[in-house]
């Protein structure tokens, strides 16, 4: 009777283990053959004109900024206050896709690293990620933020609040 509970449990724990590497073979295709599409909801409006003149943080003299957003997305604001701290998503649509290691920091004399150990725009989804103070709020346009150190005209994909601890 324990040699059937033993074989029993063999053929379970053996389907379980081929049924998960299915899967991963099904998450594999899966991603090969999918792509994410993102709509912007606006663009950022910057004095910032070029890479070679964008801070690599924003606080590390990243200038005021509008968040412009498009007509369509305004009432999403609804809820937001000068004063308050919010996290931006952008496109940095200047980013090269094509990189997986850099120099932090765009220092040569640093050593090498993959683009997920850094804040680098140049990485495989350039997504940034901005942590800015609303200045001003403006129903018909959008946000006046500060430390932003994205270029004019950086796709905005999404805003959210800084949670509150």
């Amino acid at each position: 009777m324990n040699i059937f509970f033993l074989f029993i449990a063999f053929v379970l724990l053996s389907s379980c283990f081929l049924s998960s590497q299915e899967g991963y073979a099904m998450d594999k295709e899966f991603l090969q053959k999918n792509e994410c599409v993102f709509r912007p909801i606006g663009l950022v409006r910057s004095p910032i004109k070029s890479l070679h003149d964008a801070p690599k943080q924003g606080d590390e003299g990243g200038p005021e900024a509008w968040l412009e957003i498009a007509p369509e997305y305004l009432e999403a604001l609804e809820g937001l206050k000068v004063g308050k701290e919010i996290i931006v998503l952008t496109w940095l649509h200047l980013g090269r896709r094509d990189r997986l290691k850099v120099h932090p920091r765009g220092n040569p004399a640093n050593p090498l690293q993959g683009v997920f150990a850094t804040r680098t725009p140049h990485r495989p989804n350039p997504i940034g990620l901005h942590q800015v103070k609303i200045l001003e709020m403006d129903r018909q346009r959008g946000l006046r933020v500060n430390n932003l150190e994205c270029l004019d005209q950086t796709p905005i994909l999404d805003i959210k609040p800084v949670l509150e601890k």
